[in-house]
């Protein structure tokens, strides 16, 4: 791996792969555009897939729909892209649908109860995996891992969990993965037995800016941002009442900025969630945004121009903190605790210490123990040093910093060097 990485080393190298997408482009003059991205071979594959027909409803569908739309006349897919995304879709269906039915086949899941979760909810780049970890090791609470998200039926128990081969299956996924675009390891954590966003049970109902991270689909954006998304929300709960069936827990934690755009939603879910927002410069978290969504879609599109992701994502943050603000200006004092990204950086242990006083609790020393253990054998840059910079994407981190004043004067936000 390169020491410094750059969206632009996210290329597609496979030979077959690239073969594959001359021959798609081919098929597309054509008038070909396979494989088909019509939702109703989708649900059928999904439904095959998990042996069952009955997906818990059809909360899914007009997502599904103007997804498939988006991609079809804004995504510009090569067809490795169409054969990944309709993959997605795929697998995110089919798990609905065993989800649903393993609820029906054991109705006591519906009945635990998910108290008083912790939820991170800072943009992406601000620490907000960085906490989930460290709060995530406190031996009273759990985070979701990326196995058990991405395969969470049947839930894991606390016999088998460790052996469970569905964790050596999601090693092979992201493996697969990161050797399709190593560009990625620098970009973010990536690990079987990681802690996991959240965002991939609302997926289950196609309603999530995960979605959006792997393909340029500016009015499914658009859609999403004005839909409601309790139906989101109730996949949501039910993932998480299944996953605790097996394996129980005194407090889940929770993060994705899919919740900052949503806080409303989210506390009519959760009334005792104790939230966590994070805050920094948005100058590099913008650009840094800019950038690690352009390496995600760039193996799956033929555009070249990283402007219009950039543009689409420099704009959602901006909403996602403008609604914060916005809540945050009508909720009652203390509904959620406001972290500085320096002072985390400064001090992750001290930083999780005032998280729990703030909500009337405390750091057990086995907890700050483990924290300051896993901080020793930290290497954030193991694999390369993700590089980027506001010019690639025709801004400035003065445009940027000027666009977000009240957002920085409202948080006391220092710009970074």
């Amino acid at each position: 791996m390169k020491a410094e990485v750059t969206f632009r080393d996210a290329e597609l190298r496979s030979p077959l792969l690239r073969g594959l997408n001359l021959a798609g482009g081919l098929l597309a003059r054509l008038g070909a555009r396979l494989p088909s991205l019509e939702p109703r071979p989708i649900v059928a594959a999904a439904q095959a897939r998990a042996g069952c027909e009955d997906l818990g409803g059809d909360s899914f569908r007009e997502p599904l729909e103007v997804y498939l739309r988006a991609l079809e006349e804004e995504a510009e897919l090569t067809a490795f892209g169409r054969i990944a995304l309709r993959g997605m879709l795929v697998s995110s269906l089919a798990t609905r649908a065993e989800l649903h039915r393993f609820a029906r086949e054991h109705p006591e899941v519906r009945r635990e109860r998910i108290e008083r979760p912790w939820v991170i909810v800072g943009l992406p780049r601000t620490g907000t995996s960085l906490l989930s970890i460290l709060i995530g090791l406190d031996p009273l609470a759990r985070a979701p891992l990326h196995w058990e998200a991405a395969h969470p039926v049947p839930p894991p128990t606390l016999a088998d969990a460790a052996e469970d081969p569905r964790i050596a299956r999601s090693a092979r996924e992201i493996a697969q993965l990161l050797r399709l675009n190593p560009a990625l390891r620098a970009m973010h954590p990536w690990g079987a037995t990681l802690a996991q966003e959240c965002v991939a049970f609302f997926m289950l109902d196609v309603r999530t800016l995960g979605m959006e991270t792997q393909a340029h689909v500016p009015s499914y954006g658009r859609w999403l941002e004005g839909c409601e998304m309790r139906p989101a929300y109730a996949q949501h709960r039910l993932a998480l009442q299944t996953l605790q069936s097996a394996q129980p827990t005194e407090r889940w934690v929770l993060k994705t900025p899919n919740h900052l755009w949503c806080l409303e939603t989210l506390l009519s879910e959760y009334p005792d969630a104790r939230i966590v927002w994070t805050h920094r410069d948005p100058g590099p978290v913008v650009t840094s945004l800019a950038s690690l969504n352009n390496a995600l879609q760039r193996t799956f599109t033929r555009r070249r121009d990283p402007r219009p992701t950039a543009e689409e994502w420099r704009r959602k943050a901006f909403l996602a903190v403008a609604r914060g603000m916005a809540f945050d200006a009508t909720s009652r004092a203390g509904w959620c605790r406001h972290v500085a990204y320096p002072a985390l950086l400064a001090d992750p242990v001290a930083s999780v210490e005032g998280i729990y006083a703030h909500f009337g609790d405390a750091v057990g020393s086995l907890h700050r123990r483990r924290m300051q253990a896993w901080m020793r054998e930290r290497h954030q840059t193991a694999f390369g040093r993700h590089r980027y910079a506001p010019a690639d994407f025709g801004w400035s981190y003065d445009e940027i910093a000027e666009q977000f004043a009240a957002y920085r004067k409202r948080y006391a936000i220092p710009r970074e060097a």
